[in-house]
């Protein structure tokens, strides 16, 4: 971009990655649920290990990697993430999904979900992380994608949250998230890619990324 006059044009603020510590036994629980999924979980010493990423799945080898030079609550929140992966984006599931900056919408949102139920915000993290990934979606406005995930989000959280033996403020349910009604509707994955109303905690989102 070409500017002739004027200030600098500022840009949009980066994923700024969560401090200090992380609910307690947050960890356990989900490295007990990416275990059971037949995927070996592991620290790595930094980001250089992992291609720069701050975590990593790998489908073929079924391992889940996070580097253990971050705090403990961004560690966990990318534990969170990856988990969210393992879930919904197996490689041999077929679907619209499985553009990248679909999947990386979806294991973030579930993440920042998941760290609402245990009172560990995620939006400076959450929130320019996923409006960058969902920008990448052609034919589709950055609202349209969070929109459009909803429901696979809501229902892969509720799955994680019910699993975990943690403690959750308010019930577990997060904003956004009605436990009784999605588990009446007895989704255990939601549809594919249907567009439904985005819950509140997309709000935000979606005010960053339109």
């Amino acid at each position: 971009m070409c500017q002739t006059s004027g200030g600098p044009v500022p840009e949009r603020p980066g994923p700024k990655l969560l401090e200090g510590q992380a609910p307690t036994g947050l960890w356990d629980g989900l490295a007990r649920l990416v275990e059971a999924h037949g995927f070996e979980l592991s620290r790595v010493a930094d980001a250089r290990e992992i291609s720069g990423a701050n975590g990593v799945t790998n489908y073929l080898e079924r391992t889940v990697k996070v580097r253990a030079d971050m705090d403990d609550a961004a560690q966990v929140k990318t534990l969170t993430h990856e988990l969210a992966h393992v879930r919904m984006h197996e490689p041999t599931d077929e679907g619209p999904r499985h553009h990248r900056g679909i999947g990386e919408v979806e294991a973030e949102s579930v993440a920042m979900m998941i760290g609402a139920a245990h009172g560990m915000p995620t939006d400076n993290y959450t929130i320019p992380y996923v409006s960058g990934w969902a920008t990448t979606v052609q034919g589709r406005t950055p609202a349209e994608v969070v929109q459009a995930t909803g429901e696979r989000v809501r229902a892969t959280a509720l799955a994680i949250l019910n699993a975990l033996d943690t403690e959750q403020i308010g019930g577990g349910d997060p904003p956004g998230l009605d436990r009784a009604a999605l588990a009446a509707k007895g989704h255990a994955r939601g549809p594919e890619f249907t567009t439904v109303q985005a819950p509140a905690m997309a709000g935000l989102l979606l005010a960053v990324g339109a």
